[in-house]
């Protein structure tokens, strides 16, 4: 197509010098010192055309030659940025190739070439990257003292790409946690700009990062913000952050710094059945067993709305916050009864609570379903066979305390 639209150009000129030129009569006469020369006006054209094309080939190869300098230092410098850009690409292959030894060859080539190369030696980010894939082969190879010296001179290069500064941080965080450096990876994502630290990347770091240094309380609101961005699925999501809860309250010594903790979770966590009961079991570990009653009753006024596993958790919580139990929850110790008979935690749990409030005849049978039931823990089940042990000696049956008491210890 494009050979047509030539043809036919070629033609419109023909057709347009033909009509143009073919009855041209004009002359034009030069006198020059005495002399006088007539030339026709096509012929004096067409030598004013070529000579121009002439005066002006003959500028362009002046120009060629005085430039011939300057357009082979910038030939030479191509060279060798080309060079150095085939070391990097040899590095990056390499290094994923599990290469790393070569890798961290390439890499090397690459940063010499860069520093024998004043045009090269200005481009902070081609440098950082080679730095960067050094001192990656480097860890791979366990050379920790020659990476970690590589990685500051990478950090040190101001390449004007936040992008490539970023990466440097991520990647050494990433490397300190591999070498179970906790300080070290949070002193790392602690100098990244706000908006990188909020990337769901950091946030796993910083979350490996807290768990590692036993930041269970930062590690928490790592983990929410990640369950925000949608990092896990919704039930690892939830699971995660109940074993962070339970990390948490592990490290409270005393009632005042484990209500303070309480009141820093948030709403969704405090409405979480499972992490109530663990909040209210460490209360009872403190001796606060008032305090894990307040927390479980909104859960156990709406047991029915619960699901089982929740249910069962609330319901072994209460059963080890007996101790003082007001009369206030007999109302709701009658009603759990009869609605979740057939669930064995909530049988052992409004069985106790009747012991602890002396109501042994509403007890006893209570607790004998419970005691017998394989699905409760071992835990609950002997805190009842010991209960009606204890039952058996206030009424004077001795024989029936001791097998109690033998059934209590036969379980493991």
């Amino acid at each position: 197509m494009r050979n047509i639209i030539w043809l036919v150009l070629l033609f419109v000129v023909a057709v347009v010098a033909a009509t143009t030129l073919g009855s041209n009569d004009g002359l034009v006469s030069i006198y020059w010192a005495g002399w006088r020369t007539d030339l026709s006006l096509n012929l004096f054209v067409l030598l004013l055309l070529g000579g121009c094309l002439l005066l002006m080939s003959a500028v362009q190869a002046i120009h060629s030659l005085l430039t011939l300098p300057q357009r082979a230092s910038q030939w030479r410098a191509l060279q060798r940025e080309r060079a150095a850009q085939a070391a990097l690409r040899e590095a990056l292959s390499e290094y994923f190739g599990a290469r790393y030894g070569r890798a961290h060859k390439a890499a090397q080539r690459a940063l010499a070439i860069q520093h024998d190369s004043l045009d090269l030696q200005g481009d902070g980010e081609f440098s950082t990257l080679a730095r960067l894939l050094a001192a990656g082969s480097l860890h791979r190879l366990q050379d920790r003292k020659r990476r970690d010296e590589t990685l500051h001179l990478a950090l040190k290069t101001r390449s004007g790409e936040h992008g490539v500064d970023d990466a440097a941080r991520l990647l050494g965080a990433e490397w300190a946690l591999e070498d179970r450096d906790a300080p070290r990876a949070l002193e790392m994502l602690a100098a990244l700009p706000p908006g990188v630290a909020r990337r769901t990347q950091a946030l796993r770091l910083k979350l490996q990062a807290t768990r590692m240094a036993r930041q269970p309380l930062e590690a928490l609101g790592t983990a929410r913000l990640l369950a925000k961005h949608q990092a896990f699925s919704p039930v690892v999501a939830q699971s995660l952050l109940r074993a962070l809860v339970g990390e948490t309250l592990e490290n409270t010594h005393d009632v005042q710094q484990l209500r303070r903790l309480w009141n820093q979770f948030e709403s969704a966590d405090r409405r979480d059945p499972q992490v109530a009961a663990r909040t209210a079991l460490r209360a009872v570990q403190l001796d606060a067993a008032e305090d894990a009653r307040l927390w479980l009753r909104p859960f156990w006024d709406r047991l029915s709305e619960l699901a089982r596993e929740d249910r069962e958790q609330i319901a072994l919580a209460l059963f080890e916050a007996r101790a003082g139990i007001g009369v206030d929850w007999l109302p709701r110790m009658e009603s759990a009864a009869q609605a979740f008979s057939h669930e064995s935690a909530v049988v052992a749990a409004v069985g106790m609570v009747y012991a602890e409030r002396q109501l042994w005849g509403k007890a006893r049978r209570l607790l004998e379903q419970a005691a017998a039931a394989p699905g409760l823990p071992t835990r609950a089940r002997r805190a009842a066979w010991r209960q009606l042990a204890t039952l058996a000696r206030q009424e004077g049956d001795e024989s029936r305390a001791q097998e109690c008491d033998r059934s209590a210890a036969a379980l493991d």
